[in-house]
């Protein structure tokens, strides 16, 4: 015999009301607005951008000479177009301080992507071109044109890429197990013997280095410590140019390697079930991240620890890993380095310019020993 059972004021409201769901039923939540938020969520890039354009826009009118905004742009407009030049002011603005603050951003950049590149693939902060021996590659290299050759100028920067891209390709044959892009073992092994491959040769490199030196004579030797500490005092329209076609092939090349290195987080395994080529991905990267190290140091010397600091920083201010957030770090972390070296710094130093990669690396040291220290903690 059937029994009915009447129907409850609510449960006849749901029945009429199709949209709300019924007891025991969970409506899937529409994707939409989550994939707009997560795409406008996090302004802080831009804003790393803007502080970037803001200092540069700092560097250029603001100094040891000061430009008012009107003049600049007569500056420039007379330089484009042939027009009346002011006299001392537009040869300081078009010939010092504004190729200057162009190949600091340019570096900074470079540097910041390369270092990211690595110490995200390699899931190790300490995984940087600073640190892994391709910087000392590129010095070493540039030491021995300038000691030996008697290099200047171009042929420098053409050793020094020369041997970056060279001592790169050694550290990396040697994590690798002597092949190049295949994968030998545990990946993660393969990163941290990358890193003591990297630190063994850059210890040998910095004994190459001086012993060149001490066998230099005086002259020699101070142009090659110029070099070493990275300076942007030889700065120039020409190295501006070819360091802009360089970053124009090479940092759509990072912006593409983005994805991949997003997967890659989650482990080798997973981005291989999710079909990555877990091999050719960190090949790809390390060829990027060594050519943008590679002609940074060849356009302005070893600036050192911006590669090292950049990509740290910015995830902490960005709360996540971020190729952009890491190259407009880096150029902040350049230009005000340069900014104190050069306007600062002489006025505490009675009259001394120091070279933008001594500022650089008084800045590396003690968040070297910090990072090192909370990392410490927790493991504890």
């Amino acid at each position: 015999m059937k029994t009915e059972t009447a129907a409850t004021p609510a449960q006849s409201k749901r029945g009429a009301n199709p949209r709300t769901p019924n007891p025991g039923t969970i409506s899937p939540r529409p994707a939409g607005p989550r994939i707009a938020n997560a795409r406008t969520a996090n302004p802080r890039p831009a804003l790393l951008a803007a502080a970037a354009l803001v200092l540069f826009a700092v560097y250029v009118l603001l100094g040891s000479y000061t430009v008012t905004i009107p003049d600049f742009f007569a500056i420039v407009t007379a330089h484009l177009t042939g027009g009346e030049k002011i006299p001392g002011a537009s040869f300081i603005v078009m010939e010092n301080k504004l190729p200057r603050a162009v190949i600091g951003t340019l570096i900074g950049v470079a540097f910041g992507l390369s270092g990211a590149l690595f110490q995200t693939m390699l899931r190790n902060p300490l995984a940087s071109p600073d640190v892994i021996g391709i910087s000392y590659g590129a010095s070493a290299a540039a030491v021995i044109a300038i000691v030996v050759f008697g290099a200047t100028g171009a042929a420098v920067s053409g050793a020094a890429l020369t041997g970056a891209l060279a001592v790169a390709a050694l550290i990396y044959a040697i994590s690798r197990g002597g092949s190049l892009g295949s994968r030998a073992g545990n990946d993660s092994a393969a990163g941290s013997r990358l890193i003591l491959a990297g630190v063994g040769i850059a210890a040998a490199l910095h004994a190459v280095v001086n012993f060149l030196l001490t066998r230099a004579d005086i002259r020699t030797a101070a142009d090659a410590l110029v070099w070493l500490n990275g300076s942007l005092n030889s700065a120039t329209w020409e190295r501006a140019g070819i360091l802009l076609l360089a970053l124009a092939l090479l940092v759509p090349l990072a912006a593409w390697l983005a994805g991949p290195l997003r997967i890659l987080e989650l482990g080798d395994d997973a981005a291989a079930g999710l079909g990555i080529r877990v091999g050719a991905v960190r090949l790809t990267v390390v060829l990027v991240a060594v050519a943008l190290a590679a002609v940074a140091t060849a356009a302005a010397g070893p600036v050192s620890f911006v590669a090292f600091l950049a990509g740290p920083i910015a995830r902490r201010v960005v709360r996540a890993a971020s190729l952009p957030a890491s190259a407009f770090t880096g150029a902040l972390i350049v230009l005000a380095a340069d900014y104190f070296a050069s306007n600062i710094a002489p006025e505490l130093l009675d009259g001394t310019v120091l070279p933008v990669g001594v500022v650089t690396g008084a800045l590396g040291a003690p968040f070297l020993l910090w990072l090192l220290v909370t990392s410490n903690r927790k493991e504890a």
